[in-house]
């Protein structure tokens, strides 16, 4: 569905892309992410048309993004940042306007309209200006306007800034809920957001690719070990001694808990599963085993270890 290879831009003798080469499946729900000035507007931009790269080949939908912008046009629904939305309109009077500029046919931008609406649950809000609406209804609004030409792929910079816990849940079911039908990319800093709503990550730092991946393949592929987070009843220095006595276990972390309890993130090595021999350990000294789980990097742990290096 979208296809890039070998993208360059250069600002004068700034170079923001570097040879940025990916691909994105159609239907998959992709998150897009890096740190400030990483290139990730840049790319979107070049993918929505905006402007052209220094060198390089895009393709979306099959058609070129250099050479056929008119037809990509017609493809992508793009929600920026911050949403050119007019205030003094209401809702249906803006979003059919847009679908004029967008070339819903006239005929059809009613029934287009109402249909998106629905979809973006804001029917409700026919009644109502762009102005008078919370932040997370404009934003729902700004989606809308994305989808007024029923796009194959749908390009989302940072969709619920701003937006309150409740706000970010419902947009994040929107999006989820386009999974299949439409081809996604979200740009975001809210990185548990990429967690809950995409299928696959791309981190781009610096103006090149440094990962491609599920969030559970990089968590294997960087984490590097297997962790567990144990929480026992019993004394601290005797537990510790004994748990990194058990072959495989390299370290032992003690975290403070709650009513005396302590609890211990244990690192062992790659490959070797240490849960059985850990309850058996606490059960023989008699300590109480409160909780035995495996712990995973977070997308967090893991943007910032292949940002920074760290």
């Amino acid at each position: 569905m979208i296809k890039v290879e070998n993208l360059t831009k250069s600002y004068g003798n700034f170079q923001a892309l570097k040879g940025v080469s990916f691909s994105v499946q159609k239907g998959e729900i992709l998150g897009f992410l890096g740190p400030n000035g990483a290139g990730k507007t840049t790319t979107m931009r070049i993918l929505t048309c905006f402007f052209p790269a220094t060198s390089g080949k895009a393709t979306v939908a099959g058609f070129d993004v250099f050479a056929e912008p008119h037809e990509v046009r017609k493809k992508i629904g793009y929600l920026p940042e911050n949403v050119p939305l007019y205030l003094d309109m209401p809702v249906p009077d803006y979003l059919s306007f847009v679908a004029g500029l967008k070339g819903v046919k006239r005929r059809e931008v009613k029934k287009q309209v109402e249909t998106i609406m629905e979809e973006c649950v804001l029917t409700h809000m026919s009644h109502k200006l762009v102005g008078e609406l919370s932040k997370g209804y404009r934003q729902r609004v700004g989606i809308a306007q994305a989808l007024l030409n029923d796009p194959e792929v749908l390009i989302l910079d940072e969709p619920t800034i701003g937006l309150d816990p409740k706000q970010i849940i419902e947009i994040r079911k929107l999006i989820k809920g386009l999974a299949g039908r439409r081809t996604v990319i979200l740009s975001t800093h809210i990185l548990p957001e990429v967690s809950m709503t995409c299928q696959r990550v791309i981190i781009i730092n610096e103006g090149r690719i440094i990962a491609s991946d599920t969030p559970q393949n990089l968590t294997s592929k960087i984490q590097g070990e297997n962790r567990l987070l144990v929480k026992v009843d019993g004394p601290s220095s005797e537990i510790i001694k004994n748990l990194e006595g058990i072959k495989g276990v390299r370290k032992i972390s003690r975290k403070e808990g709650g009513n005396g309890i302590s609890q211990y993130v244990v690192d062992s090595e790659k490959g070797v599963d240490v849960r059985r021999e850990i309850p058996a350990v606490i059960v023989s000294k008699g300590w109480g085993l409160l909780e035995l789980k495996p712990l995973e990097m977070s997308l967090e742990d893991i943007f910032v270890k292949l940002v920074t290096k760290e």
